[in-house]
C-alpha cells in the first residue's frame, strides 16, 4: 500500500516538473540562487566602468566587452580572491570558463556602479 502511494507521488511530481519546466522556460525566467551567480548579476546589473589599467590591459591583449561581459555572465567568483565583505565597495575576482579561462577579472563592486580594476591574464 505505501509502495503504491509512493508510486503515484513519484508520478505526479515528474509530469508536474516538468509542466513547470516548460511552462517558466517560455517566460525567460532566471534563476540565480548560488553566490556565484548572484554576485555576477548584482555585478552586471550595475553600470560598468574600466580602469586606466584595465582598458591597457585590453588594448595589449586584444580583449573586448564582449568577451567582459561572457566572464560576467559564466565565470566562477573566487571569493578567497577577493574582499566580498569590504565596505563600502566589495571586491570580487572572477575568472573565465572554457576558451576563456585564462583571462580573470578584479572587479569592485559599490552601490551604483562596477569598475573591471584589473585584467589579469595567465598562459
Amino acid at each position: 500500500m505505501l509502495a503504491k502511494r509512493i508510486f503515484y507521488y513519484l508520478v505526479g511530481v515528474s509530469i508536474g516538473s516538468i509542466g513547470v519546466y516548460f511552462f517558466w522556460q517560455k517566460k525567460n525566467a532566471s534563476f540565480y540562487y548560488g553566490m556565484d551567480a548572484r554576485t555576477l548579476k548584482s555585478i552586471r546589473i550595475k553600470e560598468r566602468f574600466f580602469s586606466d589599467d584595465a582598458k591597457n590591459t585590453m588594448a595589449k591583449y586584444n580583449v573586448d566587452t564582449l568577451k567582459i561581459s561572457t566572464i560576467l555572465n559564466s565565470g566562477d567568483v573566487d571569493f578567497s580572491k577577493g574582499a566580498p565583505r569590504e565596505k563600502p565597495c566589495a571586491t570580487y575576482f572572477v575568472t573565465g570558463k572554457k576558451e576563456l579561462n585564462n583571462i580573470s577579472l578584479l572587479v569592485k563592486r559599490c552601490d551604483s556602479a562596477a569598475t573591471i580594476q584589473k585584467i589579469i591574464m595567465s598562459d
